[in-house]
Formats: structure tokens, sequence, C-alpha cells
């Protein structure tokens, strides 16, 4: 048992209830598709957040949001992802969330004015757009293809960009591009200008995600200077401030989701019978919800882990590294055992465990592939610098 502190523990319960009260009941709701959730469903959901005032709770205060520690949000989040539909309405889902608290680091007064603030309002989303089709950058960052040329006060974008999360209907975006020194930079635009792209949305597997996944292409896009996000050059390392925390939130809300597909597998193992029995009463089937309760904890220990580290003003990248491949393998072997104890009824839409099933298999790839943290990881082992 984790021991929480009372302030926690009624945080936990005050989002509990709110998902189950507020936002279950939506999921069912027509009005979202293989690319996520509308606008308009959106606009409810953060309505509701907004009354029990959860909306946006991880920006900073300054910015209308309520400053939460990353414990908090370890505790809150979690209850947040027991439905694929508690971050769009808490204003906590990939990839705002994780702009949310770059550009309260990073971007000037102006800037924050201009785009932060209406986001942490949740009128606004915004996108990520630093991956690229081969062969441009996809976990490794510095093969960036994406260029931007100073002329005169202005920076010209020219690129593509790939698998972009929430390209469609994000009023503003930041972009990574290369500069003409093989260093690379953030720029900040609004998607309604010339020479800024959406091609097209992509089928994806997974369809949590407001706005689904786009391909965008930069012609000529020109950005003034003082659209720079940051200071020119720093974009690997801005990409780091971003990534570490983003990666974290990761693991909060999909161990809610898999703490979702372990609870009905768990139900309905009380309650089918089988060969004579609870289903649950034959060994192989309990054996897999005892994995599942050993791998729950252990996801759960180690994101409160990192939460610390984190809270206690470290970078965290090496143990957000750590906790994002235990947390990413642990939750999807619970999702699939939960899948395998359910039988045919989690391959079809009459169980949410078949879409918590189809979202989460990206998590293994998403903010960098398991097999590029392990090698990090390795490589800080052995003294070597990233």
């Amino acid at each position: 048992m984790i021991t929480l502190s009372d302030d926690l523990l009624a945080l936990q319960q005050q989002v509990k209830d709110f998902i189950a009260k507020e936002i279950i009941p939506f999921e069912r709701d027509p009005r979202q598709d293989s690319h996520g959730p509308s606008n308009e469903l959106r606009d409810d959901l953060v309505s509701r957040a907004k009354s029990a005032k959860l909306l946006t709770p991880h920006a900073s205060t300054q910015m209308g949001g309520l400053g939460w520690s990353h414990m908090q949000k370890a505790i809150a989040f979690e209850q947040a992802g027991y439905s694929s539909l508690g971050p769009i309405a808490m204003n906590i889902h990939a990839p705002d969330e994780g702009n949310i608290h770059l550009l309260d680091l990073v971007a000037n007064d102006a800037q924050k004015e201009r785009w932060l603030r209406d986001m942490v309002n949740g009128k606004t989303r915004s996108c990520f757009a630093m991956t690229e089709p081969s062969p441009g950058a996809g976990s490794d960052p510095s093969m960036l293809q994406t260029t931007a040329v100073l002329d005169g006060d202005d920076y010209i974008i020219n690129g593509r960009k790939w698998y972009i999360t929430g390209a469609d209907g994000a009023a503003f975006a930041i972009i990574m591009a290369k500069m003409e020194d093989g260093s690379a930079s953030m720029f900040l635009t609004d998607t309604d200008v010339s020479g800024f792209i959406l091609e097209r949305n992509m089928n994806a597997m997974d369809s949590c995600f407001a706005g689904g996944h786009g391909v965008l292409t930069f012609d000529n896009l020109r950005i003034p200077k003082e659209n720079v996000l940051g200071e020119i050059g720093k974009g690997f390392k801005y990409a780091q401030v971003r990534l570490a925390p983003a990666r974290l939130t990761h693991c909060m809300r999909w161990l809610g989701q898999a703490q979702r597909a372990h609870d009905i597998a768990t139900q309905y193992a009380r309650e089918r019978q089988s060969f004579g029995k609870r289903l649950g009463d034959h060994q192989g089937v309990g054996f897999m919800l005892a994995d599942n309760e050993m791998d729950l904890l252990n996801t759960r220990l180690a994101v409160h882990y990192c939460a610390q580290v984190l809270d206690a003003g470290e970078r965290g990248n090496y143990e957000s590294s750590l906790v994002k491949v235990i947390s990413s393998e642990g939750i999807w072997r619970v999702i699939d055992r939960s899948a395998q104890i359910l039988g045919g009824q989690a391959m079809t839409d009459e169980s949410i465990v078949c879409k918590i099933f189809q979202d989460a298999r990206g998590f293994r790839i998403y903010d960098g592939a398991n097999e590029v943290h392990r090698m990090s990881v390795a490589r800080k082992l052995l003294g070597k610098k990233d």
C-alpha cells in the first residue's frame, strides 16, 4: 500500500468521483470517431472540468492553472486516465500538457499572453511538430530535415512533419527546425497562415487524442523573429525540458487505463461461470489477475518515484527513461492479460477494453521508442554523455 497524505487522498477521490460521474457517461457519445473526440464534445467535457475546478491544474497559477506538483499530478492524472476522455476534459492530454509545461518555462510574457493563456483556459489546442517521415527526425532528433532560414526580420520554414498529434484543429504549433549551422530551434506559429498546410489525417490504431495524428507541410512558412520560442539554437535543450515531464505524465494517464482494464477483467472473472466454477477460480485466470496486480503496483511505485525526483528539482531525464519503459511495458501486459480474460468480449466494442487495447499499443513507441530509452540508460551507465 502506497501511503499518501490526507491532501493527496482527498485529491485522488475528487478526481475519481469527477471521472465516474461526469466523464465516463460520455464514452459512448457519437461525437467522436477514429480521429478522436470532436471539438464540440471536447468543449462539453472541458466545461465540466472547469465547473469542477479541475481544468489545466498543472499550469502555473500565474497563467490560470493550479500549479500542481508532479506528485499531485501522479495521483490525479492516474484517476483522470481511468477514462480515455478524462485527460481531454481536464486539459491534461498530449500534446497540450507538455506544450503548456514548455511554454510556461520558456516562452516570454508576450508569447504566453498570445498563445498560452487561451490554451490553459481550454479555449484552444496546440500541436508539437518535431517528428518527420524518413529520412527525417524520429527517435533520433538530430536527423531533422525541416529548415529555418533567416530572411530579414523573419524565418522561412520549409519541411514536412509526420504523425503530429492534435494537428487537425490546433490553433497554433510549436515547430522544431534545423538552422543553417546545424543546431535546432523552436518556433511558434498560428496554423491559419499561408505556408502552414495540413495535408491529411492519418488512420492510426488509437483514437484517444483530440485532432488525431496529421501530416503537415511547411511551404515557405514565414515566422517573425519575435515568435522564436526561447533562444535560437537551443531547440534540443528545450525538447528535453518538455519531454522528461511529458513522458512521465503519459505513464500516469496510461496507468489509469490499465487499472480500468484490470478492474473490468476482475469483475468478469468473479461473475463468469466456466467448467462448473467462476472463471477467476481457474488457476490460469487467477494467476493473470495476480500478475496484473504486481505490474500495476510496480508501475505506480515507479511513477511516484520519478515524480518525487522532479519535485526535488532534478531534471529527471534518466529516471523518466527508466519509468517510461517500466510503465509502458507493465501497463501493456496488464491490458493484454485483461483482454485475454475477457475473451471474445474484448475483441469488440462491447467492452471498453477493446479501445484501451488499441489505444495503448502506441505507448511503447510514443515519447521515444523503448529501445531508444534502453540505449540511453545503458550509455549513461557506461559513463558516456548524451
